[in-house]
């Protein structure tokens, strides 16, 4: 059995083989990621891991089980997805800047005609930010393909000041849930 990782993100990947992964494959779902109007974020994040997993299930055998987590950040009522450009990057930066906001991910794991989906939430509180750090985090470039602009894992680490809940969540794959699920999908990774 090969585990695909139905995502493209490097630093899922990463935690992946950080967990020793074997049969590790990478096929990355490519069709649109629409948020639908309405939905929490719970819902939301469900719904996209949910699409991804279907998308990438229907191109591989059977016995494969795969690995699909959609994430985005949530403040005052508003998803803050991956951001268009560096304006839209600084603008989201700005918005979180001395807040706490909440990070969400789905998983979806889906073998066989068996499919599982659940959520992680975990909280983020940033430091207050001047417009030159923000410009000057901009400028590095990192936070142009993070959900909220930003990844708690590098440079921004400098702005966390604290964190309620899986880590690994806020980088976008919540190792502690995803184990549980890979257990009860019958793969033990200890």
């Amino acid at each position: 059995m090969n585990i695909v990782l139905a995502s493209g993100s490097p630093r899922r990947r990463e935690l992946m083989e950080m967990l020793g992964v074997r049969n590790l494959v990478v096929v990355p779902a490519v069709g649109e990621e629409v948020a639908v109007p309405g939905r929490g974020p719970e819902e939301t994040v469900m719904a996209l891991s949910a699409a991804k997993a279907a998308e990438v299930a229907a191109k591989r055998p059977q016995g494969d089980l795969i690995i699909a987590a959609d994430t985005i950040v949530w403040l005052d009522g508003e998803i803050l997805g991956k951001p268009r450009d560096r304006e839209d990057a600084a603008a989201m930066l700005g918005k979180l800047s001395g807040r706490e906001h909440t990070v969400y991910s789905g998983i979806t794991l889906i073998r066989r005609d068996r499919q599982l989906s659940e959520t992680e939430e975990t909280r983020v509180r940033f430091r207050s930010l001047s417009e030159a750090e923000i410009r000057a985090y901009v400028d590095t470039g990192e936070p142009l393909d993070k959900a909220g602009a930003y990844g708690a894992q590098g440079k921004a680490s400098l702005f966390v000041e604290g964190i309620t809940g899986d880590f690994f969540n806020v980088m976008g794959l919540p190792l502690c849930r995803l184990g549980r699920m890979l257990d009860k999908m019958g793969v033990k990774l200890l």
